[in-house]
């Protein structure tokens, strides 16, 4: 299950990718597909074990996402069975099995990644990036940082001077965001097409509510402001 819509268009890697899903649950599948088609790579479906082993047995793809939970074939005989003949597509497991056991289990068959239900796509996003530059011998940025604040794609986490902040799964995308463009303005439409995926102006407060939520959290009991209005023009996130 994903638990958040994300904007893929913002986290998109400038190279596209050939990604093979393999999930048998039709909306899930269906939804990963529609994802990172909209985050500019191209994604295949299978929706069994054993017609998932055939496509990644015989395409050239960059990253495979396996459900751990398969008919025909298990996710991890899957794995199992492409590193037995070679072939070290990275692979990144979906399941909803995440006690510690179950992930040594996971990457002990061959799988370069686990991720466990429910999740973010923009979290499901950020790892494939990594698998995919890792494996082409290339670093990847996953976590940004203005001052004494950070956030982490990977783990979902931000901190400030060390001290963890909890968000809100929207709240992280509009930190997000502005961090990806810190010391520039972010304008109201900005944040709209990239944050909510509105391709339109909703004439609503949402964006004013968020902004001061995210500003008391990730300011409150610190010394100096880091996000900051721009009147109007928009939103600027800059520390110091």
């Amino acid at each position: 299950m994903v638990t958040q819509t994300a904007n893929t268009g913002d986290l998109a890697q400038t190279t596209s990718m050939k990604i093979l899903i393999i999930e048998d649950d039709r909306e899930t599948a269906d939804y990963l597909e529609r994802a990172f088609a909209e985050a500019g790579h191209n994604a295949h479906l299978a929706r069994d074990g054993e017609a998932g082993y055939a496509l990644a047995r015989n395409g050239d793809y960059d990253v495979l996402v396996v459900d751990r939970m398969l008919p025909q074939r298990d996710g991890l005989s899957v794995i199992a069975g492409l590193r037995a003949h070679g072939n070290d597509t990275p692979v990144l497991i979906l399941s909803a099995l995440g006690e510690v056991d179950d992930r040594v289990t996971g990457l002990r068959a061959g799988g370069d990644d686990y991720l466990t239900k429910p999740y973010a796509f923009s979290e499901l996003l950020a790892r494939v990036e990594v698998l995919n530059r890792r494996a082409a011998g290339k670093d990847v940025e996953t976590t940004y940082r203005a001052g004494d604040l950070e956030l982490d794609r990977l783990s979902h986490t931000v901190k400030r001077a060390g001290k963890e902040i909890t968000l809100q799964p929207r709240e992280f995308r509009l930190l997000e965001y502005l961090m990806r463009h810190a010391g520039q303005v972010v304008t109201r439409t900005m944040l709209l097409e990239n944050v909510w995926d509105y391709h339109f102006d909703p004439q609503t407060n949402v964006i004013d509510v968020h902004v001061s939520r995210l500003r008391s959290k990730i300011e409150r009991g610190f010394d100096k402001p880091v996000l900051h209005t721009i009147r109007g023009a928009g939103y600027m996130l800059k520390a110091g």
